[in-house]
């Protein structure tokens, strides 16, 4: 299955010059979305994770299913304000600005294998931002994956050496 044929492309959203990668044809497919999890639950039990992470918003949506078929516990990474508990801040670069992300400082243990999950990987801002933080905790990030990436954003370089799963390559 072409998981690529359930992401629809939107021009011009949410601004002018932009083309949107919409995944809820994919979400709205029973098949194709289990596909997709059965696809990154390959990659999360060959790194051993033990732990997925969700990045918000739209990596809670894959992040939540894969943790639910491997049996394993699920914790949110959110914008900044967004945990009523103790959290760890960390901020990271934007186009045109900063942003903060958070975790609960509780998320999970010491040496804990986590297994970073969002929606799609553009210039890997987030992701990095991501393993940072989950690594100033004491956790080992085993790997990034995403339904998608977008290519020439840069991504690789941000990223190094981490090891990243994508579904679907923009260009494939």
């Amino acid at each position: 299955m072409n998981l690529k044929d359930y992401i629809r492309e939107i021009p011009d959203f949410p601004q002018k010059g932009i083309l949107y990668r919409d995944i809820t044809p994919l979400l709205g497919n029973a098949e194709a979305f289990s596909v997709a999890i059965d696809r990154l639950s390959c990659f999360a039990r060959r790194r051993r994770s033990q732990v997925i992470a969700g990045i918000e918003s739209r990596g809670f949506i894959v992040g939540a299913a894969l943790a639910l078929q491997l049996g394993l516990p699920f914790v949110p990474i959110r914008k900044d304000g967004k945990l009523p508990y103790k959290t760890r801040t960390q901020t990271y670069d934007l186009e045109y600005g900063t942003d903060r992300i958070q975790i609960h400082v509780d998320a999970f243990s010491p040496d804990q294998r986590i297994l970073l999950v969002d929606d799609l990987i553009a210039t890997g801002g987030t992701a990095c931002a991501a393993s940072e933080l989950v690594e100033s905790l004491g956790g080992v990030v085993t790997g990034i994956c995403a339904l998608m990436q977008l290519p020439d954003l840069g991504a690789e370089l941000k990223l190094g050496n981490r090891e990243v799963f994508v579904l679907v390559r923009d260009h494939d």
